[in-house]
């Protein structure tokens, strides 16, 4: 297999692939999420919610195959490839998300166990529960903290 890195985002151009990621993986993964609040949620992508977070791009063989943002210290974003998961991009996005930009916590949908359970298995704690989205949408959130921050 081949080398993966994790660089940062360009930017607007690689925007749509980087949609086309997120698409894949919450059509993969979010089984719960009503087609309207998806396409929604896409439609702000680009315009809002990528460009409110610093961005890096997981990439093999010069294609990105995932991402995740992170601000003060919140990863509030991260996605792969779903023709790519369980190879290792999450965990390594993620494990660079903390030593490089200091993330600590994350927000997950309650429905999303298998994220849930991915954060868990990582060092992150439950410390507080949301019962909708940041958005009023009714998706439980739980609040997820790395436990070993000290």
């Amino acid at each position: 297999m081949s080398v993966l890195s994790i660089r940062p985002s360009i930017g607007a151009a690689e925007y749509p692939e980087l949609v086309a990621i997120w698409r894949g993986a919450v059509d993969a993964t979010h089984d719960f999420l009503a087609e309207a609040d998806r396409d929604e949620i896409e439609a702000k992508l680009q315009s809002d919610y990528f460009p409110a977070v610093t961005l890096f791009v997981a990439e093999r063989d010069g294609r990105p195959v995932g991402f995740s943002g992170v601000l003060d210290g919140t990863l509030e974003m991260l996605f792969v490839d779903a023709t790519q998961r369980d190879g290792g991009i999450g965990t390594a996005l993620l494990t660079h998300a903390i030593r490089e930009h200091g993330a600590t916590k994350v927000d997950v949908n309650e429905q999303n166990v298998s994220a849930a359970g991915f954060y868990a298995h990582r060092g992150f704690e439950v410390v507080g529960r949301s019962e909708t989205d940041e958005a009023g949408r009714p998706y439980p959130l739980l609040h997820m903290r790395l436990s070993n921050t000290s």
